[in-house]
């Protein structure tokens, strides 16, 4: 062999032993050598804006904790309805409050509710106050969806009907129920029940600046976003 493929094969077996080395070394670390084209897991994103129906207008975003101000204009030109709307925190995974189905003359007689299979309940906790000018009421019925990335849950009517027993059970203890009507300055709560797949967690929320979610496109709206979610 020539001493320049001597030289040549030297080199080809030292960078081979390095190469070698570092895989070891990267083993032995707790880490695995990944291709030079591979992209790191925190430089991935998500959509900020998943949740918000497609093509539906973003008013406005906040989150959890932080109030936000919801117009709902009238159908025939009149005084708008105007409320500030702060979500408090959004529950899964737990039962329902025992003392709201004692409470619900629906419920009483019969065994705690449950879940759809394979799906758990959330509970949206929010004070609603009425920041207009006359009377006003609103409901998360048709108007709200629970998000998980950008797949969204809405109230079924049996979410309704809990909704209504956690209105009641407040307004009986001298609460002002929203879907009564609220007059300017009154605030009251509101509990919105939804369902969820049980091994999801919930991201954000989207509350539609109308009467419905959609009419005859995607109502525009607001994104809550969720920081995080209390389980059981």
């Amino acid at each position: 062999m020539s001493s320049r493929g001597s030289t040549l094969a030297a080199l080809g077996a030292a960078s081979a032993l390095l190469m070698v080395t570092a895989c070891a070394a990267a083993t032995s670390s707790g880490t695995t050598p990944s291709p030079g084209s591979a992209v790191p897991a925190a430089a991935t994103t998500t959509d900020p804006d998943a949740g918000a129906p497609p093509g539906a207008e973003i008013l406005g975003r906040a989150a959890v904790g932080e109030p936000f101000e919801l117009t709902i204009d009238s159908s025939d030109g009149t005084r708008p309805d105007e409320f500030e709307i702060t979500v408090e925190d959004v529950t899964c995974g737990k039962p329902l409050d025992p003392e709201v189905l004692a409470h619900d003359s629906l419920s009483a007689p019969t065994e705690p509710p449950t879940p759809e299979d394979g799906k758990q309940f959330c509970v949206a906790r929010m004070e609603v106050l009425n920041v207009g000018k006359g009377e006003a009421r609103w409901t998360a019925e048709d108007t709200v969806t629970l998000n998980v990335g950008d797949t969204a849950y809405s109230q079924t009517p049996n979410d309704v009907q809990l909704t209504a027993a956690y209105e009641e059970y407040w307004y009986d203890r001298g609460k002002p129920r929203p879907s009564f009507g609220l007059n300017p300055a009154s605030k009251g709560p509101v509990n919105a029940v939804f369902q969820i797949p049980t091994a999801d967690e919930p991201t954000s929320l989207w509350f539609a600046a109308a009467r419905w979610l959609e009419l005859t496109g995607p109502e525009p709206g607001y994104l809550i976003r969720i920081q995080s979610t209390t389980r059981s």
